[in-house]
């Protein structure tokens, strides 16, 4: 007989199911408190970027492109998190179509967040930054 002989009757065999062992169960433990942790640092990231976002300070992209923190490869920082930064300042480039606009300081403070990294693409309005 086979599966589509139609006298033929599954006799319902399963697999035997296994109790987990000491082992399993302080894996399963420790990949639930790996998630759990997890989850805390999304929700506190999620709700320090919605402070951001709220922020006075928050500096937007004012064009889609891609984000340069340095004004060349291997050379420091125009900003970093913490530095004290002059209105009209540069505070990174944004390259657009092949060219490169600077992001002036729209008023002076401090750098309290950078929320890009060299190279990441941005589109219109994201948030870059907060200066205090």
């Amino acid at each position: 007989m086979t599966d589509s002989d139609p006298t033929f009757v599954d006799p319902g065999y399963t697999e035997p199911e296994v109790a987990p062992g000491p082992a399993e169960r302080e894996r399963e433990s420790v990949l639930t408190e790996q998630t759990r942790y997890e989850r805390e640092l999304e929700a506190e990231e999620a709700a320090r970027h919605a402070a951001a976002e709220e922020h006075p300070g928050a500096v937007r992209a004012p064009m889609v492109g891609t984000v340069y923190l340095t004004p060349e490869p291997g050379a420091p920082p125009f900003i970093t998190v913490g530095g004290e930064v002059r209105e009209g300042q540069t505070l990174l480039i944004i390259e657009a179509m092949k060219v490169m606009n600077p992001i002036r300081a729209p008023r002076s403070g401090r750098v309290t967040r950078v929320l890009v990294s060299n190279g990441d693409p941005v589109e219109y309005g994201e948030l870059l930054l907060v200066i205090e």
